[in-house]
């Protein structure tokens, strides 16, 4: 199986998709404070380096999960990035919603929906895992069988491999938060000083930063 983990983590990097700021870190909507930001959606406007994730996920895809039938997409970050894997894969597509539709059909699900069909869940990004889990639970709810998940990036916080593994749900990644901070330690993005306070925030990120 092909490591994708350091060419990906060099491309987020490059195009500014994730940024690193110890002396300015930045709020996420939980609250927490984080000294890193990454914003997956940049790579959509970068057609070369679109390409090399959409070829890095359809290899993944072919080698982890081979009877893959479907592809779905996680609303909305992963809806443009999994339907460039299903066509390049040539898969149906179809994407979940973080909450039903409001007026309409009320879906939850977007697309054609076929029961027992195996279907892999992309996402651009893992963070405690709640999200990602919610859409795989919304697939097997709709009768399809979900064989995993694919991310582009995750922060590889224990709470997010704890609750994959419970939900029983397979996942692996292009590249992760350690791949990218040795990467970024290399490339002289941040100080060797800052490194401990780097995995200290990995460790508990809803501690860190607390004193800032």
């Amino acid at each position: 199986m092909e490591d994708f983990s350091r060419s990906i983590a060099s491309i987020l990097l490059q195009i500014e998709a994730v940024k690193i700021e110890l002396k300015k870190p930045f709020t996420w909507a939980s609250g927490w404070r984080s000294p890193i930001y990454c914003d997956n959606r940049k790579i959509l406007s970068f057609p070369r380096e679109r390409s090399i994730v959409t070829k890095a996920f359809a290899s993944m895809v072919k080698e982890r999960f081979p009877e893959a039938e479907y592809l779905a997409g996680v609303a909305t970050g992963a809806i443009a990035h999994g339907a460039l894997v299903a066509q390049e894969l040539n898969l149906p597509f179809v994407y979940v919603r973080s909450a039903p539709k409001s007026h309409g059909l009320t879906n939850l699900i977007e697309g054609k929906i076929e029961t027992s069909k195996k279907v892999v869940v992309i996402e651009d990004l893992i963070s405690t895992g709640g999200s990602s889990l919610q859409a795989v639970e919304a697939l097997r709810s709709a009768g399809m069988e979900v064989l995993g998940m694919l991310a582009i990036f995750t922060y590889s916080f224990d709470v997010s491999q704890k609750r994959f593994q419970e939900a029983n749900c397979p996942v692996y990644t292009l590249s992760n938060y350690h791949a990218l901070i040795d990467l970024a330690l290399d490339e002289g993005r941040f100080a060797t000083s800052d490194l401990e306070s780097l995995r200290a925030w990995r460790v508990a990120p809803d501690q860190w930063g607390l004193s800032l």
